[in-house]
């Protein structure tokens, strides 16, 4: 059914992903699926922001991210029998989360909402913009 399945986490906010966590976990080991956990951080390389910071502030910042991306993992799905990837992209969330599913064959998107009020879901949030992108099915998970 679902080989692939990516869930997209936000460091920021991982109280947000808890739920999504658990139910990409349970649809992983139904289904024999893979998960992979995503992050995005925001993109240096326009010229006027990258003036301002080192020429390895880009690498360094990638590679902390993807340890505490590692941590976050090994917290919450380390004891799971699922296989788990881990991935750090950067750039607008919405965006590298719909490229990241069409380049790496991704059955299901498993993307957490901030919004708890339907209303703010449909005016532009980043699982909305997700939802109408993608080239797969997308699974909202609401929060508890």
């Amino acid at each position: 059914m679902f080989k692939k399945i990516l869930l997209p986490v936000d460091l920021q906010e991982t109280a947000l992903s808890d739920r999504a966590v658990d139910i990409a976990s349970d649809l992983a080991d139904h289904c024999c699926s893979e998960i992979v956990v995503l992050t995005v951080i925001p993109d240096f390389g326009m010229p006027l922001v990258a003036n301002y910071f080192p020429e390895d502030a880009m690498r360094q910042a990638q590679a902390d991210v993807r340890n505490e991306l590692a941590r976050f993992v090994e917290d919450r799905l380390g004891n799971s029998k699922v296989s788990v990837k881990i991935d750090v992209a950067q750039g607008s969330p919405h965006k590298v989360v719909v490229r990241y599913a069409a380049r790496h064959g991704i059955d299901l998107i498993v993307v957490p909402s901030r919004a708890e009020d339907i209303g703010k879901i449909f005016l532009g949030s980043s699982a909305t913009q997700i939802a109408e992108r993608a080239p797969c099915s997308v699974m909202i998970v609401r929060p508890n």
